[in-house]
């Protein structure tokens, strides 16, 4: 079993940042794949980012790419997606996920990620 808790989320201007923390508890995350996704209402939950086991690999999504950085503390069990330059499209529910199947290939699809956080609101709006 894994708990996922993110942080970090809130209302922020146009261009502005924000950095999003995931603190995992209950088993160490450093065996796992990780992901971040985003919904919007009305929307499906899409992949944003996700990283290997050691932080050697990273995918994001053409829509992000070259604007959020996701990283990880396999240390502090804890992942984050660093976020700049936030456009009103950024606004979502964010939630962090666990992949535990423990394959190589890093997964993009939500029903692919076992475990799930609660998820926190990012608002991008002037």
């Amino acid at each position: 079993q894994v708990q996922l808790v993110e942080s970090g989320g809130g209302l922020v201007q146009p261009g502005g940042s924000l950095r999003l923390s995931c603190a995992a508890s209950g088993r160490i995350i450093s065996s796992y794949a990780m992901g971040w996704f985003r919904q919007a209402p009305g929307k499906e939950r899409d992949v944003v980012a996700a990283i290997s086991r050691t932080g050697g690999s990273t995918y994001y999504a053409s829509s992000v790419k070259g604007r959020f950085t996701i990283s990880r503390d396999n240390a502090k069990n804890t992942l984050y997606l660093q976020m700049a330059s936030l456009k009103p499209e950024d606004t979502a529910v964010y939630y962090c996920a666990v992949d535990t199947s423990g394959g190589w290939s890093l997964k993009t699809r939500a029903p692919d990620y076992d475990y799930w956080g609660q998820g926190t609101q990012v608002t991008v709006s002037s």
